[in-house]
């Protein structure tokens, strides 16, 4: 393996877990950005490996160099990649690399259009509570784990597969190059309107992530899918076919029970979507070797990831959580899941159109329908973010048309979002903050300690 790596875009979340991984693992570790925000600029910072100088140098590749890994930050005329192109440097991208590391491991890939983080994190809550040695990669922060990379000499590797690009120069899907012996689909609903223009197009590269799976590997998929039963079941599939569902359970006094051969086990986390998630995982981990006794115990003790469902705080009037929810079904799936498990609060549902597809005209239709189950909907979107991405003007009048709901409130200021949230005092609810943002600076903790400050009660 290479022992000289430079990153160009080392700023990224996944890109900047990456160096620091190789930097543990006694790599020489350099890289460049033209703009490294928090927490990436902190954590390279006390690594040692924080670049002095934002911008971009080509002086800075040399044949000295082992490789580039580049990122999806860096633009194809990128100054760096650009000279190490002219002279023959090997460049990667992220999950070439990864791949390159990982060749001769055992590979789990975790793939789906929602649900792919939670079910990684749960296959690698049980694994590390049950001291197993392994590789990953996942898309989030997670409690317990130092960074969201691992690259040793362990026989396993689990990885989140992202139907996304992989690099400016490769226009592969990330999850088609880690070459999965045994895969999973979660789900599949369009997103990434930019790259894949058509729903088919999108379809297709699940389809492609299924048919590259060895007649020697495993393929488990969510049946409930219509989308993704029929890619799994097709006859172009080679490898065993294992589907899964929504396993037994119920919810009393706000818990959530599973109902298992050993008898019923309480979970930290609900929702049928997360129960669905953790059939998934524990399907998973059969094929990797834990048996479903010892899976459930482990399981019993896990919280979620960073942004999936996570409770900010509540007392018995207020109840706060964050997800990342954005596109069309995670956002009817967390609500979903949400008003079941508080079937007498008033649920707040206030979602932020961010990403590129929520923020087209074109895409906005797959809303319909998306917050109903929420007592109060509330969307909120900046004009100037549309604007920066060079997209055509929506209106509030439009959005509320694409949500087919007329009690739709649309804000376009955090702040006054912000002060009208605040207003809520009156009977017990529960506020669900939706985002693959922030709300343009808005401090979900901020609002979650003033809402329970202002009700002060017996905390659950």
């Amino acid at each position: 393996m290479s022992k000289r790596i430079h990153f160009i875009a080392i700023g990224g979340a996944a890109m900047h877990n990456l160096a620091l991984a190789l930097h543990q693992k006694g790599f020489n570790v350099s890289g460049s950005d033209d703009e490294i925000n928090e927490p990436s600029k902190t954590r390279l910072a006390n690594a040692g490996i924080l670049p002095p100088q934002i911008g971009w140098f080509p002086e800075k590749i040399t044949k000295e160099l082992d490789g580039v890994i580049l990122g999806m930050h860096a633009r194809a005329d990128n100054p760096e990649l650009l000279k190490a192109q002219e002279i023959g440097m090997p460049v990667y991208s992220y999950p070439e690399y990864l791949y390159e590391h990982s060749k001769d491991k055992t590979r789990v890939v975790i793939g789906g259009s929602h649900g792919k983080t939670t079910i990684t994190a749960m296959i690698l809550h049980v694994l590390k509570t049950l001291g197993r040695d392994f590789d990953y990669m996942v898309g989030a922060k997670l409690e317990g784990f130092d960074t969201m990379v691992r690259l040793s000499n362990a026989p396993l590797i689990i990885l989140e597969g992202d139907e996304y690009l992989s690099s400016p120069v490769d226009r592969r899907p990330k999850f088609h190059l880690y070459h999965a012996e045994i895969a999973l689909i979660s789900g599949i609903a369009w997103d990434h309107i930019n790259v894949f223009p058509t729903y088919d197009m999108y379809v297709e590269q699940f389809r492609i992530f299924a048919n590259q799976i060895p007649a020697t590997g495993k393929l488990i998929y969510c049946q409930n899918d219509a989308e993704v039963k029929l890619v799994a079941e097709s006859d172009s599939v080679k490898a065993k076919r294992i589907p899964y569902s929504i396993p037994e359970n119920e919810i009393v006094n706000g818990i959530t029970y599973l109902h298992t051969k050993e008898g019923k086990v309480a979970l930290a986390v609900f929702g049928e979507h997360n129960l669905q998630n953790l059939e998934g995982a524990r399907n998973v981990c059969e094929q990797i070797g834990v048996d479903a006794s010892t899976f459930y115990k482990a399981i019993s003790t896990f919280t979620g990831a960073a942004r999936r469902l996570e409770l900010l705080g509540r007392n018995e009037s207020v109840a706060v959580y964050k997800d990342f929810a954005h596109s069309p079904s995670k956002l009817k799936a967390t609500t979903i899941a949400v008003r079941s498990q508080f079937p007498d609060r008033k649920l707040i549902a206030c979602m932020e159109l961010h990403t590129f597809s929520s923020l087209n005209e074109d895409f906005l239709a797959q809303y319909a329908g998306s917050m109903d189950d929420a007592d109060e909907k509330i969307v909120y979107f900046n004009p100037h973010t549309i604007a920066h991405k060079k997209l055509k003007e929506i209106t509030p009048e439009m959005v509320k048309k694409a949500f087919s709901n007329e009690d739709i409130k649309v804000y376009t200021d955090s702040a006054i979002l912000q002060k009208d949230l605040l207003a809520h005092t009156k009977g017990k609810r529960v506020f669900l903050m939706m985002s693959s943002g922030t709300f343009d600076g808005m401090s979900l903790e901020n609002l979650t300690s003033t809402l329970i400050e202002s009700n002060q009660g017996v905390h659950l």
